[in-house]
């Protein structure tokens, strides 16, 4: 079973409490946003693998680290998900960058795909799918499924904020993805919103509605 990773940093719970607020402007939102991201994709690669090196520091040659193993591709879950890329490429400016776009069909309910563009190399990257709000998680486990049929693994999904019930539907849909946080939530009210949530991402982000 994928674990779930809920990050208690007080930079992150300050930053979350602000966009929490519904008077918050989509430009702080957005920045807030940023910066949550790249916090929270420090502690994400944690454990990436590294391997020794020699280098020459002005003094003299020594050993130190590097990163090694699988690069890292990052997938925004369009269209909120664009929101969390900046800030992680501050910390990981050499990953690259795909984007997966999904509706729900008015009939079926179910989460169809409209776009998916992967880097050319996915299937031998470290994936970190990004979407801010994990709520029901029919979107999070349809791009994973999505992201698993063109042959990728190793695949992180990272959140702002999650409802159990989101968590529960990845957990058993995709037991082998972890799921890292920023905050856990109540629960979903009945029109699939998270509570007591921040409204939603993609309106306050781009000033929609």
């Amino acid at each position: 079973m994928g674990k779930v990773h809920v990050f208690d940093h007080p930079l992150i719970q300050h930053k979350l409490s602000i966009m929490r607020n519904k008077d918050t402007g989509c430009k702080e939102f957005r920045e807030l946003l940023d910066e949550i991201s790249m916090l929270m994709v420090y502690e994400v690669t944690r454990d990436l693998s590294t391997q020794t090196i020699e280098v020459e520091t002005p003094i003299c040659r020594t050993t130190t680290r590097v990163l090694a193993g699988k690069p890292i591709g990052i997938i925004p879950i369009l269209r909120a998900g664009l929101g969390m890329v900046d800030g992680i490429l501050q910390l990981i400016p050499n990953a690259k960058v795909g984007h997966i776009g999904l509706y729900r069909d008015p009939e079926t309910l179910e989460p169809v795909e409209y776009y998916c563009k992967l880097p050319e190399d996915a299937v031998h990257r470290e994936l970190i799918v990004l979407d801010p709000m994990l709520a029901t998680g029919g979107s999070a486990c349809a791009a994973i499924s999505f992201i698993k049929k063109r042959g990728c693994s190793n695949i992180r999904l990272v959140n702002l904020i999650a409802a159990p019930e989101g968590i529960a539907r990845v957990q058993a849909e995709h037991p082998d993805v972890d799921i890292y946080v920023a905050a856990q939530d109540e629960k979903l009210n009945e029109h699939g919103y998270i509570v007591p949530g921040l409204g939603d991402a993609g309106d306050r982000l781009f000033g929609t509605k």
